[in-house]
Protein backbone atom coordinates (compact mmCIF):
# COMPACT_ATOMS: atom_id res chain seq x y z
CA UNK A 1 0.00 0.00 0.00
CA UNK A 2 1.26 3.19 -1.11
CA UNK A 3 1.10 5.84 1.50
CA UNK A 4 2.16 9.28 1.33
CA UNK A 5 0.22 11.61 3.77
CA UNK A 6 0.11 10.88 7.52
CA UNK A 7 -0.38 12.48 10.93
CA UNK A 8 1.39 11.15 13.63
CA UNK A 9 2.34 12.35 17.42
CA UNK A 10 6.00 12.27 19.34
CA UNK A 11 6.69 12.71 22.82
CA UNK A 12 10.70 13.27 23.08
CA UNK A 13 11.80 11.28 26.53
CA UNK A 14 11.62 13.82 29.89
CA UNK A 15 15.14 14.08 31.50
CA UNK A 16 15.73 12.01 34.79
CA UNK A 17 15.40 13.56 38.29
CA UNK A 18 18.14 14.87 39.84
CA UNK A 19 18.28 13.56 43.62
CA UNK A 20 18.75 15.21 47.46
CA UNK A 21 21.88 13.21 49.05
CA UNK A 22 24.36 13.56 51.27
CA UNK A 23 28.14 11.98 51.88
CA UNK A 24 27.69 10.11 54.67
CA UNK A 25 31.45 8.05 55.05
CA UNK A 26 32.62 7.74 58.59
CA UNK A 27 36.26 9.42 58.16
CA UNK A 28 34.64 12.34 56.41
CA UNK A 29 33.19 15.05 58.90
CA UNK A 30 30.56 17.75 57.44
CA UNK A 31 30.60 15.51 53.72
CA UNK A 32 28.28 18.63 51.98
CA UNK A 33 25.83 17.22 49.35
CA UNK A 34 26.07 14.60 46.69
CA UNK A 35 23.21 14.40 44.53
CA UNK A 36 23.59 13.82 41.07
CA UNK A 37 21.84 15.12 37.82
CA UNK A 38 19.57 12.72 36.24
CA UNK A 39 20.67 11.88 32.77
CA UNK A 40 18.79 13.86 29.84
CA UNK A 41 15.64 12.14 27.67
CA UNK A 42 15.45 10.21 24.36
CA UNK A 43 15.04 13.18 21.02
CA UNK A 44 13.13 11.97 17.82
CA UNK A 45 14.97 11.84 15.20
CA UNK A 46 14.09 11.50 11.93
CA UNK A 47 16.58 9.62 9.37
CA UNK A 48 16.42 8.80 5.66
CA UNK A 49 16.47 5.79 4.23
CA UNK A 50 16.55 5.27 0.64
CA UNK A 51 15.29 1.65 0.56
CA UNK A 52 11.94 2.78 1.85
CA UNK A 53 9.18 4.50 -0.98
CA UNK A 54 6.51 5.20 1.15
CA UNK A 55 5.52 5.93 4.66
CA UNK A 56 3.15 2.79 5.55
CA UNK A 57 5.21 1.97 8.55
CA UNK A 58 2.96 4.89 10.21
CA UNK A 59 0.23 3.76 9.02
CA UNK A 60 -0.82 2.06 11.96
CA UNK A 61 1.53 3.30 14.50
CA UNK A 62 0.71 6.55 15.37
CA UNK A 63 2.39 7.29 18.47
CA UNK A 64 6.07 7.54 19.68
CA UNK A 65 7.15 8.01 22.71
CA UNK A 66 11.18 8.77 23.59
CA UNK A 67 12.81 6.76 26.84
CA UNK A 68 13.49 8.90 29.91
CA UNK A 69 16.85 9.70 31.40
CA UNK A 70 17.89 7.60 34.10
CA UNK A 71 17.63 9.49 37.35
CA UNK A 72 20.95 10.99 39.21
CA UNK A 73 22.72 8.65 42.09
CA UNK A 74 24.62 9.25 45.12
CA UNK A 75 28.73 9.99 45.27
CA UNK A 76 27.44 13.06 42.54
CA UNK A 77 26.64 10.13 39.82
CA UNK A 78 24.80 11.45 36.79
CA UNK A 79 22.53 9.11 35.11
CA UNK A 80 22.71 7.95 31.74
CA UNK A 81 21.39 9.46 28.82
CA UNK A 82 19.31 7.97 27.09
CA UNK A 83 19.28 7.02 23.36
CA UNK A 84 17.63 8.48 20.72
CA UNK A 85 14.74 7.64 19.46
CA UNK A 86 15.28 7.19 15.72
CA UNK A 87 12.43 7.02 12.60
CA UNK A 88 13.41 6.02 9.08
CA UNK A 89 11.61 7.89 6.69
CA UNK A 90 11.90 7.43 2.42
CA UNK A 91 13.88 10.38 1.03
CA UNK A 92 11.63 13.45 0.10
CA UNK A 93 9.83 13.46 3.62
CA UNK A 94 8.76 16.43 4.96
CA UNK A 95 7.98 17.04 8.26
CA UNK A 96 5.25 19.50 9.34
CA UNK A 97 3.64 21.37 12.57
CA UNK A 98 0.09 19.91 12.16
CA UNK A 99 -1.17 22.84 14.19
CA UNK A 100 1.00 26.04 12.80
CA UNK A 101 2.00 24.06 9.00
CA UNK A 102 5.18 25.07 9.75
CA UNK A 103 7.71 22.61 7.75
CA UNK A 104 10.37 21.51 10.41
CA UNK A 105 12.10 19.71 8.80
CA UNK A 106 12.53 18.40 4.74
CA UNK A 107 14.90 15.42 4.22
CA UNK A 108 16.22 14.11 0.88
CA UNK A 109 19.40 12.40 1.23
CA UNK A 110 19.97 9.25 2.37
CA UNK A 111 21.00 9.14 6.25
CA UNK A 112 20.28 12.94 6.49
CA UNK A 113 18.69 12.96 10.23
CA UNK A 114 16.30 16.08 11.40
CA UNK A 115 16.07 16.53 15.52
CA UNK A 116 12.06 16.92 15.48
CA UNK A 117 11.30 16.59 19.21
CA UNK A 118 13.97 17.79 21.73
CA UNK A 119 14.54 15.75 24.96
CA UNK A 120 14.57 17.12 28.31
CA UNK A 121 17.73 17.55 30.02
CA UNK A 122 18.42 15.86 33.43
CA UNK A 123 17.24 17.38 36.60
CA UNK A 124 19.93 18.81 38.38
CA UNK A 125 21.22 17.07 41.92
CA UNK A 126 21.31 19.01 45.05
CA UNK A 127 25.16 19.26 45.16
CA UNK A 128 24.55 21.50 42.04
CA UNK A 129 22.60 24.32 44.39
CA UNK A 130 24.93 24.51 47.17
CA UNK A 131 26.48 27.84 47.98
CA UNK A 132 28.09 29.73 50.96
CA UNK A 133 24.75 30.75 52.36
CA UNK A 134 23.71 27.19 51.78
CA UNK A 135 26.09 25.18 52.29
CA UNK A 136 23.43 21.58 52.38
CA UNK A 137 20.24 21.75 50.11
CA UNK A 138 17.82 20.38 50.98
CA UNK A 139 16.25 20.01 47.17
CA UNK A 140 16.80 18.77 43.47
CA UNK A 141 15.14 19.01 40.28
CA UNK A 142 12.82 16.88 38.70
CA UNK A 143 14.08 16.23 34.68
CA UNK A 144 12.81 18.62 32.38
CA UNK A 145 10.01 17.08 30.20
CA UNK A 146 10.78 16.49 26.29
CA UNK A 147 8.76 17.88 23.56
CA UNK A 148 5.88 16.83 22.27
CA UNK A 149 3.24 17.76 19.75
CA UNK A 150 0.85 16.23 16.85
CA UNK A 151 3.04 16.38 13.54
CA UNK A 152 2.70 15.37 9.61
CA UNK A 153 4.58 13.70 7.30
CA UNK A 154 4.43 14.12 3.61
CA UNK A 155 5.88 12.32 0.89
CA UNK A 156 7.40 13.78 -2.19
CA UNK A 157 8.70 11.10 -4.25
CA UNK A 158 12.47 11.79 -5.25
CA UNK A 159 12.41 10.81 -9.38
CA UNK A 160 14.17 12.09 -12.13
CA UNK A 161 11.64 12.31 -14.65
CA UNK A 162 7.68 12.27 -13.65
CA UNK A 163 5.19 11.59 -16.10
CA UNK A 164 2.21 13.39 -16.18
CA UNK A 165 -0.95 13.52 -18.59
CA UNK A 166 -5.09 12.91 -18.32
CA UNK A 167 -5.91 9.62 -17.45
CA UNK A 168 -5.41 5.93 -19.65
CA UNK A 169 -2.60 7.67 -22.43
CA UNK A 170 -0.59 5.35 -21.71
CA UNK A 171 1.69 6.43 -18.89
CA UNK A 172 1.46 2.82 -17.06
CA UNK A 173 2.34 0.94 -20.10
CA UNK A 174 5.54 3.26 -21.04
CA UNK A 175 7.02 2.65 -18.14
CA UNK A 176 6.07 -1.43 -17.56
CA UNK A 177 8.03 -1.55 -21.09
CA UNK A 178 11.04 0.98 -19.95
CA UNK A 179 11.72 -0.73 -16.54
CA UNK A 180 11.25 -3.41 -14.20
CA UNK A 181 8.07 -1.54 -12.58
CA UNK A 182 5.12 -3.64 -13.17
CA UNK A 183 1.93 -0.76 -12.38
CA UNK A 184 -1.44 -1.79 -12.91
CA UNK A 185 -2.73 -0.88 -16.36
CA UNK A 186 -6.40 -0.84 -17.89
CA UNK A 187 -8.61 0.04 -20.58
CA UNK A 188 -10.42 2.70 -17.84
CA UNK A 189 -9.55 5.83 -16.11
CA UNK A 190 -7.71 6.67 -13.02
CA UNK A 191 -6.15 2.44 -13.48
CA UNK A 192 -3.43 4.08 -11.40
CA UNK A 193 -3.64 5.32 -8.20
CA UNK A 194 -1.02 5.25 -6.84
CA UNK A 195 2.61 6.73 -8.16
CA UNK A 196 4.62 4.16 -9.29
CA UNK A 197 8.81 4.25 -9.68
CA UNK A 198 10.99 2.62 -12.13
CA UNK A 199 14.56 2.56 -12.50
CA UNK A 200 14.89 2.68 -16.57
CA UNK A 201 18.50 2.38 -18.23
CA UNK A 202 19.30 3.50 -21.76
CA UNK A 203 21.28 1.32 -23.72
CA UNK A 204 24.28 3.30 -23.99
CA UNK A 205 24.51 2.93 -20.15
CA UNK A 206 22.57 5.72 -18.76
CA UNK A 207 20.04 5.60 -16.37
CA UNK A 208 17.17 7.67 -14.19
CA UNK A 209 14.48 6.68 -12.08
CA UNK A 210 10.65 7.37 -13.79
CA UNK A 211 7.65 8.31 -11.99
CA UNK A 212 4.53 6.90 -13.22
CA UNK A 213 1.90 9.70 -11.93
CA UNK A 214 -1.68 9.32 -11.15
CA UNK A 215 -3.90 10.94 -14.14
CA UNK A 216 -5.39 14.58 -13.99
CA UNK A 217 -8.34 16.10 -14.77
CA UNK A 218 -9.53 19.72 -14.77
CA UNK A 219 -9.54 21.06 -11.43
CA UNK A 220 -6.92 19.38 -10.38
CA UNK A 221 -5.05 21.74 -8.73
CA UNK A 222 -8.05 22.89 -6.32
CA UNK A 223 -8.32 18.73 -5.35
CA UNK A 224 -10.12 17.10 -8.11
CA UNK A 225 -10.01 13.57 -8.79
CA UNK A 226 -6.51 12.81 -7.53
CA UNK A 227 -5.44 16.07 -7.28
CA UNK A 228 -2.92 17.25 -4.53
CA UNK A 229 -2.43 13.48 -4.17
CA UNK A 230 -0.96 13.76 -7.78
CA UNK A 231 0.39 17.33 -7.84
CA UNK A 232 2.82 17.30 -4.67
CA UNK A 233 5.22 14.52 -6.33
CA UNK A 234 5.63 16.92 -9.61
CA UNK A 235 7.47 19.20 -7.67
CA UNK A 236 10.21 16.78 -6.92
CA UNK A 237 10.77 15.97 -10.43
CA UNK A 238 13.42 17.41 -12.99
CA UNK A 239 11.93 16.77 -15.88
CA UNK A 240 8.38 16.90 -16.68
CA UNK A 241 7.39 14.34 -19.81
CA UNK A 242 3.86 15.35 -21.25
CA UNK A 243 2.49 12.22 -22.84
CA UNK A 244 -0.49 12.75 -25.20
CA UNK A 245 -3.11 10.52 -26.58
CA UNK A 246 -2.92 12.08 -30.44
CA UNK A 247 -5.59 9.39 -31.76
CA UNK A 248 -8.17 10.90 -29.39
CA UNK A 249 -9.49 7.53 -28.09
CA UNK A 250 -11.78 8.89 -25.42
CA UNK A 251 -13.25 11.70 -28.20
CA UNK A 252 -10.62 14.20 -26.55
CA UNK A 253 -8.92 17.01 -28.16
CA UNK A 254 -5.32 16.17 -27.69
CA UNK A 255 -4.87 20.23 -28.03
CA UNK A 256 -7.10 20.59 -24.93
CA UNK A 257 -5.88 18.13 -23.25
CA UNK A 258 -2.31 19.41 -23.37
CA UNK A 259 -3.48 23.14 -22.52
CA UNK A 260 -5.65 21.69 -19.60
CA UNK A 261 -2.58 19.81 -18.17
CA UNK A 262 -0.15 23.13 -18.38
CA UNK A 263 -3.03 25.08 -16.32
CA UNK A 264 -3.44 22.60 -13.67
CA UNK A 265 0.89 22.45 -13.03
CA UNK A 266 0.75 26.00 -13.21
CA UNK A 267 -2.25 26.65 -11.14
CA UNK A 268 -0.80 24.34 -8.18
CA UNK A 269 3.14 25.89 -8.53
CA UNK A 270 4.05 28.17 -10.65
CA UNK A 271 7.71 26.57 -10.90
CA UNK A 272 6.23 23.78 -12.36
CA UNK A 273 4.91 25.46 -15.59
CA UNK A 274 8.31 26.82 -15.84
CA UNK A 275 9.78 22.89 -14.95
CA UNK A 276 11.79 21.45 -18.67
CA UNK A 277 9.42 19.41 -20.47
CA UNK A 278 9.37 16.38 -23.33
CA UNK A 279 6.55 16.12 -25.47
CA UNK A 280 5.44 12.05 -26.21
CA UNK A 281 2.49 11.95 -28.76
CA UNK A 282 1.65 8.30 -27.83
CA UNK A 283 -0.45 5.88 -29.70
CA UNK A 284 0.62 7.11 -32.86
CA UNK A 285 -0.24 3.42 -34.35
CA UNK A 286 -3.61 3.75 -33.86
CA UNK A 287 -5.58 4.85 -37.19
CA UNK A 288 -6.18 8.41 -35.76
CA UNK A 289 -2.71 9.14 -34.52
CA UNK A 290 -1.32 10.34 -37.50
CA UNK A 291 -4.46 12.90 -38.25
CA UNK A 292 -4.40 14.05 -34.36
CA UNK A 293 -0.96 15.08 -34.45
CA UNK A 294 -1.32 16.93 -37.36
CA UNK A 295 -4.38 18.97 -36.12
CA UNK A 296 -2.33 19.41 -33.04
CA UNK A 297 0.58 21.15 -34.59
CA UNK A 298 -1.86 23.16 -36.60
CA UNK A 299 -3.17 24.67 -32.93
CA UNK A 300 0.27 25.20 -31.72
CA UNK A 301 1.16 29.12 -31.22
CA UNK A 302 4.64 27.58 -32.04
CA UNK A 303 6.25 24.94 -33.06
CA UNK A 304 7.28 22.32 -30.46
CA UNK A 305 9.44 18.98 -30.53
CA UNK A 306 7.28 16.51 -30.15
CA UNK A 307 8.42 12.68 -29.60
CA UNK A 308 6.50 10.09 -31.54
CA UNK A 309 6.05 6.82 -29.75
CA UNK A 310 3.55 3.38 -29.12
CA UNK A 311 3.57 2.07 -25.66
CA UNK A 312 2.15 -0.84 -26.88
CA UNK A 313 4.12 -1.79 -30.30
CA UNK A 314 7.30 0.03 -28.52
CA UNK A 315 7.75 2.52 -31.88
CA UNK A 316 9.89 5.84 -31.08
CA UNK A 317 10.84 4.05 -27.71
CA UNK A 318 14.24 4.18 -27.89
CA UNK A 319 14.30 7.64 -29.54
CA UNK A 320 12.41 8.82 -26.15
CA UNK A 321 15.18 7.56 -23.61
CA UNK A 322 17.65 8.91 -25.46
CA UNK A 323 16.30 12.42 -25.30
CA UNK A 324 15.04 12.01 -21.61
CA UNK A 325 18.75 10.98 -20.76
CA UNK A 326 20.16 14.15 -22.72
CA UNK A 327 17.69 16.35 -21.70
CA UNK A 328 18.18 14.95 -17.40
CA UNK A 329 22.05 15.77 -18.27
CA UNK A 330 21.53 19.68 -19.61
CA UNK A 331 18.97 20.71 -16.70
CA UNK A 332 21.51 18.70 -13.62
CA UNK A 333 24.55 20.88 -15.92
CA UNK A 334 22.12 24.52 -15.65
CA UNK A 335 21.30 23.48 -11.70
CA UNK A 336 24.89 23.07 -10.47
CA UNK A 337 26.24 26.36 -12.47
CA UNK A 338 23.45 28.19 -11.03
CA UNK A 339 22.93 26.54 -7.08
CA UNK A 340 19.47 25.99 -7.31
CA UNK A 341 17.25 23.20 -6.10
CA UNK A 342 14.15 21.64 -7.92
CA UNK A 343 11.91 23.48 -6.35
CA UNK A 344 12.49 27.32 -5.39
CA UNK A 345 9.59 27.86 -3.09
CA UNK A 346 10.83 24.81 -0.69
CA UNK A 347 13.91 25.09 1.95
CA UNK A 348 15.94 22.39 3.57
CA UNK A 349 15.06 23.38 7.36
CA UNK A 350 16.28 21.83 10.45
CA UNK A 351 14.09 22.07 13.53
CA UNK A 352 15.90 24.87 15.39
CA UNK A 353 13.44 24.40 18.46
CA UNK A 354 13.08 27.95 19.47
CA UNK A 355 11.52 28.39 22.56
CA UNK A 356 8.82 30.76 23.33
CA UNK A 357 9.60 34.49 24.03
CA UNK A 358 6.62 34.18 26.10
CA UNK A 359 7.09 33.11 29.80
CA UNK A 360 3.48 33.49 31.12
CA UNK A 361 0.08 34.40 30.56
CA UNK A 362 -2.90 34.64 33.79
CA UNK A 363 -6.57 34.47 32.53
CA UNK A 364 -9.71 33.50 34.89
CA UNK A 365 -11.40 29.64 35.04
CA UNK A 366 -15.26 29.45 35.39
CA UNK A 367 -14.83 29.06 39.07
CA UNK A 368 -12.32 32.51 39.64
CA UNK A 369 -9.47 30.88 39.74
CA UNK A 370 -6.59 33.03 38.35
CA UNK A 371 -5.08 30.38 35.71
CA UNK A 372 -0.84 30.77 34.94
CA UNK A 373 0.02 29.35 31.48
CA UNK A 374 2.73 29.51 29.67
CA UNK A 375 5.86 27.42 28.74
CA UNK A 376 8.38 28.76 30.84
CA UNK A 377 5.77 28.08 34.24
CA UNK A 378 4.96 25.47 33.35
CA UNK A 379 8.09 23.59 32.86
CA UNK A 380 9.81 25.01 35.82
CA UNK A 381 6.60 23.73 37.53
CA UNK A 382 6.99 20.50 36.45
CA UNK A 383 10.89 20.37 37.21
CA UNK A 384 10.21 21.30 40.83
CA UNK A 385 9.73 18.14 43.52
CA UNK A 386 6.88 19.07 45.50
CA UNK A 387 7.43 16.51 47.96
CA UNK A 388 9.99 18.87 50.00
CA UNK A 389 9.79 22.06 51.43
CA UNK A 390 13.09 23.60 50.31
CA UNK A 391 11.69 23.00 46.62
CA UNK A 392 8.45 24.65 47.25
CA UNK A 393 10.15 27.45 48.66
CA UNK A 394 12.42 27.94 45.84
CA UNK A 395 9.56 27.60 43.20
CA UNK A 396 7.99 30.80 44.94
CA UNK A 397 11.23 32.11 44.76
CA UNK A 398 11.37 31.64 40.87
CA UNK A 399 7.75 32.78 40.23
CA UNK A 400 8.35 36.13 42.43
CA UNK A 401 11.61 36.30 39.69
CA UNK A 402 9.41 35.91 37.37
CA UNK A 403 6.94 38.53 37.63
CA UNK A 404 4.06 36.51 38.09
CA UNK A 405 2.71 37.87 41.59
CA UNK A 406 3.11 41.37 40.61
CA UNK A 407 1.52 40.44 37.50
CA UNK A 408 -1.60 38.31 39.72
CA UNK A 409 -1.62 41.50 41.89
CA UNK A 410 -2.90 43.79 38.90
CA UNK A 411 -5.17 41.55 37.56
CA UNK A 412 -6.85 41.58 41.07
CA UNK A 413 -5.51 38.83 42.85
CA UNK A 414 -6.29 39.14 46.63
CA UNK A 415 -5.17 37.04 49.81
CA UNK A 416 -6.61 33.80 49.69
CA UNK A 417 -7.33 33.48 45.93
CA UNK A 418 -6.58 30.24 43.92
CA UNK A 419 -3.59 30.42 41.06
CA UNK A 420 -3.90 27.58 39.05
CA UNK A 421 -1.25 26.14 37.46
CA UNK A 422 -1.72 22.66 34.80
CA UNK A 423 -3.43 20.19 37.27
CA UNK A 424 -2.14 22.03 40.83
CA UNK A 425 -4.17 24.63 43.13
CA UNK A 426 -2.20 26.60 45.43
CA UNK A 427 -3.57 30.16 47.53
CA UNK A 428 -2.26 33.22 46.74
CA UNK A 429 -0.78 35.01 49.93
CA UNK A 430 0.33 38.75 50.29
Amino acid sequence: MFIDHVKIYVKAGDGGNGIVAYRREKYVPMGGPSGGDGGKGSDIVFEVDKGLRTLMDFRFQKHFKGDKGTNGMSQNMHGKNAEDTVLKVPPGTIIKNAETDEVLADLTEHTERAVVAKGGRGGRGNSRFASPSNPAPDYAENGEPGQEFDIVLELKLMADVGLVGYPSVGKSTLLSMVSGAKPKTGSYHFTTIKPNLGVVNTPDNRSFVMADLPGLIEGAAEGVGLGHQFLRHVERTKLIVHMIDMSSTDGRNPYDDYVQINKELKAYNEQLAKRPQIIVANKMDLPDGEAGLELFNEQLDEPLEIIQISSITGEGIPELLYKIADKLEEVEQQMNESNITIDEREHRVVYRHEKSDEAFTISRADDGAYVVSGEAIERLFKMTDFNREAAIRRFARQMRGMGIDDALRKKGAKNGDTVRILEADFEFIE
